[in-house]
Order: C-alpha cells, then sequence, then structure tokens
C-alpha cells in the first residue's frame, strides 16, 4: 500500500512539474473569448531644450505712450527689454521687481528677467502722472 501512495504521489509531482514547465515555456495561443495583444510602445518624451529662449523687445517711451502697448511671451522665456527715452521716462514692472533708471531724451538701458509666472502684468513710467496719462502697457505670459 505504501508502494502505490508513493507512485500515486510522484507521478502527481510529475505530472504538475510538467505542466508548469510547459505553461511557463510554451507559447500560449487563444481560446474563443481570449485576443492577442501587442503591448503598445511607451512615446519618449521630446527633449526639453535646456538653452532658454531669450525675447528681446525694444521699446522707446515718448509723450505719455510706450511704442510697444502689448508684450507675449511664454512662460519661462527670458525677457529683454531695451528701453530708449525720447524725453524723461522709466520702465516699471511690478510683479517682476524690475525698472529702468528714470532717463532723458536720446538715453537707453536694458533689463532682463525671467517670465516665470503666468497672467497679465502692467507695465508703466513711474514719472510724475504719466501712468495716470496712459503710459502704460501690458506683459502677457502664457
Amino acid at each position: 500500500m505504501k508502494t502505490l501512495i508513493t507512485i500515486i504521489i510522484l507521478a502527481l509531482l510529475v505530472w504538475g512539474g510538467y505542466t508548469l514547465i510547459n505553461r511557463d515555456g510554451a507559447e500560449m495561443t487563444p481560446t474563443n473569448n481570449e485576443a492577442i495583444t501587442t503591448p503598445t510602445p511607451t512615446p519618449t518624451p521630446s527633449p526639453v531644450s535646456s538653452t532658454p529662449t531669450i525675447r528681446e523687445i525694444a521699446v522707446t517711451g515718448s509723450n505719455f505712450a510706450f511704442s510697444t502697448s502689448t508684450i507675449r511671451v511664454k512662460r519661462g522665456d527670458t525677457v529683454r527689454i531695451v528701453f530708449k527715452s525720447q524725453g524723461t521716462h522709466d520702465w516699471v514692472i511690478d510683479e517682476f521687481n524690475k525698472r529702468t533708471k528714470v532717463l532723458s531724451a536720446g538715453q537707453s538701458e536694458t533689463i532682463e528677467f525671467v517670465a516665470d509666472k503666468t497672467g497679465s502684468f502692467e507695465y508703466y513710467c513711474s514719472v510724475g502722472t504719466h501712468r495716470q496719462m496712459g503710459m502704460k502697457g501690458t506683459l502677457i505670459v502664457e
């Protein structure tokens, strides 16, 4: 009787091992309810440029107006304002804490900042009542 039980146990072990080996090593074929699916490759993101974009904008300040009333840039751009005064003016943008000196006619100054926040921001001339008289514009960061 012990011999018969031993033979049955060995037969089950051999059958179980054979089944495991065949299942893992053989190609599986689908049944009527199964579909063969091929894995979809994961798209590789395009590399981000390590070179920052520099947007240089020339702005002239004249009698209560700027030559450029709207400036559009992308978030992350370095904004370079080349400001030239045709009177006594400056160029100020509070949200980026940037301003030129008050310049006399014919003088110019360049300032730079990174547009690190999105939105619409007013720039203006802070001399006297120039801002109230309409010497302002809008920087739009998208």
